[in-house]
């Protein structure tokens, strides 16, 4: 099935509450449904409806389940003319951990640190005592 495509000016005439479609990454919703299920209450998806609201989306912290439940509301996309870079906000906490090599050492380790505390505690006392 091809994807329906649409033009920013098309998505702007389809703002009310009776036709609720807007904007996320490039990628157009139909909420008109979920309108009045929306846990933030009809306000917010009214207010961005007829425009792109992917910062709002993303400012607001949605979790993977939210996320999941737009492609539910999922209609189409925008022409190629009309797209907008996307910037990937998901940050990816399950880093590797560091390799062996780079975390052992003198200087990369708790014997640094303890070592010149125990230097500086020395002079200090050779000084002033």
């Amino acid at each position: 099935m091809e994807t329906k495509k649409f033009t920013r000016k098309e998505i702007a005439e389809r703002d009310t509450k009776a036709e609720t479609v807007f904007v996320i990454a490039n990628k157009v919703y139909d909420v008109t449904k979920f309108v009045d299920d929306h846990p933030g209450g009809h306000e917010i998806l009214v207010n961005v409806a007829g425009k792109d609201a992917s910062e709002q989306f993303e400012d607001a912290g949605h979790s993977l389940d939210a996320k999941e439940l737009m492609q539910k509301y999922y209609i189409g996309e925008l022409v190629e003319q009309d797209k907008r870079q996307v910037i990937d906000r998901n940050v990816n906490w399950n880093l590797p951990p560091l390799p062996e090599e780079s975390a052992s050492g003198f200087f990369s380790s708790w014997k640094f640190p303890a070592a010149l505390g125990l230097l500086l505690t020395l002079l200090y006392t050779y000084l002033f005592s």
